[in-house]
């Protein structure tokens, strides 16, 4: 059934169990975002952290509804000043989210809407497809991302040698790996389950 996503085949959704399962779906979702937003890779020409991959990678595996729910929480916790997000340390909560990396976090939310929809019409069974899916969810980061920069910091900086470029070649090996691992996993589930 292509009309499922990878977590549905695991883990079905029917029973008296649902909703207990989803909300821990959506607490591991939200823990994994949390790991990979501190795991920083060291890598030229700056290090990156695994926050962009567990989002596009969550939003594959949970679709959309589950994937918006977990990135809704994970923000929510951010707002309510947790450090949950890579940078947040000093500055946290709203402060944080309003900054410089504020219309990234807006894109997760769209990407991992977006991710998880194409996941669910079966994008994510073939890494060609995957791949697709994950580089459009990459451009749903960073189209809010670099508007944002450019309006907080004025388009006469070099908005794009800031918020993009350095970024590149992480975000390749990070969709590259995730466009492998989906569909792995659908192998993994077997016929019988896809």
């Amino acid at each position: 059934m292509a009309d499922r996503v990878l977590v549905e085949a695991f883990a079905p959704a029917a029973g008296a169990g649902r909703m207990l399962r989803q909300v821990a779906l959506v607490a591991a979702g939200i823990l994994a975002l949390v790991v990979a937003a501190k795991i920083r890779v060291p890598m030229w020409p700056v290090p990156v952290t695994m926050g962009t991959f567990a989002v596009l990678t969550l939003g594959a595996i949970y679709g959309p509804r589950l994937g918006l729910a977990t990135i809704l929480g994970y923000l929510a916790l951010g707002a309510a000043g947790v450090n949950v997000f890579a940078g947040s340390g000093e500055t946290a909560g709203l402060a944080y989210m309003f900054g410089g990396t504020g219309g990234y976090l807006f894109g997760y939310v769209l990407a991992i809407a977006a991710v998880g929809a194409l996941a669910r019409r079966g994008w994510d069974r073939s890494a060609g497809r995957m791949a697709v899916a994950l580089l459009l969810g990459n451009v749903l980061i960073y189209a809010p991302g670099l508007l944002w920069l450019g309006q907080l910091y004025g388009w006469d900086q070099p908005i794009l040698a800031w918020g993009m470029t350095p970024f590149l070649l992480g975000d390749a090996l990070k969709l590259a790996l995730a466009a492998m691992l989906v569909p792995a996993l659908w192998r993994v589930a077997g016929p019988s389950r896809g």
